[in-house]
């Protein structure tokens, strides 16, 4: 068995207004809500790293859960914006967080790392023990890259969400989830060293769209729930309009998928933790009732993971 026992975010205090990011592109703030129904999105400082914004995302995650970072069994990292080939992020993180000694894992997978992470630790802790899943990125420093693609650059925002996943007793229970990959579609969305990031929105939109409720529906066919029994839906913030859509194909309503994607815009691998901890501390889980993590980038990566309060 496997529990989500708490989550932690972090997200930089500097604030981007779609007014500024519009003008990046010769638009207006009107235009980039009515794209992407985004106001306002979060930029780390030129200090900052992918590692630092995990160490406080894990911290908060651990002193909600009054554990000590040592007694982990292990620490997965999730971000495509590591400032180096290698090492990623996880073994600073660790070392910040006072991990010394707990081995610490990169994903380096952009919007889904969290996801499968979450996934694999499900698998794991019942070994290893206490999981620490940390999503991390700083996209900001991507989207500043010349040229500047108007349907790109609006998007993104930077920040860190973590979720400490246990083998004995949590929030909720990890009952099961479904992973899928297919490299076919790979160049329609990627990033490559020292280059803007390459986006066919089109062509992301529309197998998203498909994929993330395809595999929403398969979690929950194999465990008889139907979509409007499930009490929340915790996705990857990529945009409303896809999580409007999802919703839509679902046949659920659109009040079922929990949004903050108006406040901090897309943080690829980091958006679903930092959904989850802020849905957590202000709903929470009922005893019993389902709740559907989904995610779906580059790769593409895709998957759904279903747990159920305890």
């Amino acid at each position: 068995m496997a529990f989500l026992r708490e989550f932690g975010c972090w997200l930089p205090e500097h604030i981007v207004t779609s007014e500024e990011a519009g003008a990046w592109v010769g638009s207006d703030a009107e235009w980039v809500r009515n794209v992407s129904g985004i106001e306002e999105r979060r930029f780390a400082a030129e200090t900052e790293t992918v590692a630092d914004l995990a160490a406080r995302a894990g911290a908060d995650c651990l002193q909600r859960a009054g554990m000590e970072a040592k007694d982990l069994g292990m620490i997965f990292v999730a971000s495509g914006t590591s400032e180096r080939a290698f090492p990623g992020p996880a073994c600073t993180a660790a070392r910040l967080l006072g991990a010394v000694g707990v081995p610490a894992l990169d994903v380096p997978m952009a919007s889904a790392g969290s996801l499968f992470a979450l996934s694999l630790a499900s698998r794991l802790t019942a070994q290893l023990g206490p999981i620490l899943v940390i999503g991390a990125e700083i996209m900001s420093r991507i989207v500043k890259r010349e040229p500047r693609e108007k349907g790109v650059a609006i998007l993104f925002g930077d920040g860190a969400g973590a979720c400490l996943v246990t083998p004995d007793a949590g929030q909720a229970e990890i009952v099961d989830s479904v992973l899928a990959s297919d490299g076919t579609y790979a160049e329609d969305l990627m990033l490559e060293n020292g280059a803007p990031l390459k986006m066919n929105g089109r062509s992301v939109i529309l197998q998203a769209s498909r994929k993330i409720p395809a595999a929403i529906r398969a979690v929950l066919d194999r465990n008889g729930v139907p979509p409007g029994d499930v009490l929340a839906y915790l996705l990857h913030q990529a945009n409303q309009n896809l999580l409007d859509r999802i919703a839509s194909a679902l046949g659920v309503a659109q009040e079922r998928f929990f949004s903050n994607i108006r406040r901090f815009g897309n943080t690829s691998s980091a958006s679903m933790l930092i959904a989850a901890c802020e849905w957590s501390r202000a709903h929470g889980f009922h005893p019993g009732e389902p709740v559907v993590f989904a995610a779906f980038g580059a790769g593409f990566h895709w998957g759904a993971l279903l747990a159920r309060g305890v």
